[in-house]
C-alpha cells in the first residue's frame, strides 16, 4: 500500500495568508467549528495541513463546473 505524500504544517498565520483571512478568523472558525476546517494541535500549538488547505478551499470554490470546458 502506497503512503499519502506528506503534507507541510503551516501555523496559523502563514495558514490565514494561504486563505485570505485574518489569524483571528481562523480561531473562530476554530473554536465556533463553523467550518470543517481541520487543524493538528502539536502541545499548545496549532497547526494546518496545506492539503487541508487546498481541500477547504475546492469545498468552497463556487461557479462553473469543470466538466464544461
Amino acid at each position: 500500500m502506497t503512503q499519502p505524500a506528506q503534507s507541510t504544517l503551516f501555523p496559523p498565520k502563514q495558514a490565514a495568508d494561504y486563505l485570505g483571512v485574518s489569524v483571528g478568523t481562523l480561531e473562530v472558525w476554530r473554536c465556533t467549528k463553523r467550518y470543517p476546517l481541520p487543524y493538528v494541535k502539536v502541545g499548545r500549538l496549532v497547526k494546518y495541513r496545506q492539503a487541508d488547505l487546498d481541500a477547504f478551499l475546492e469545498s468552497r470554490t463556487v461557479g462553473a463546473d469543470s466538466d464544461t470546458q
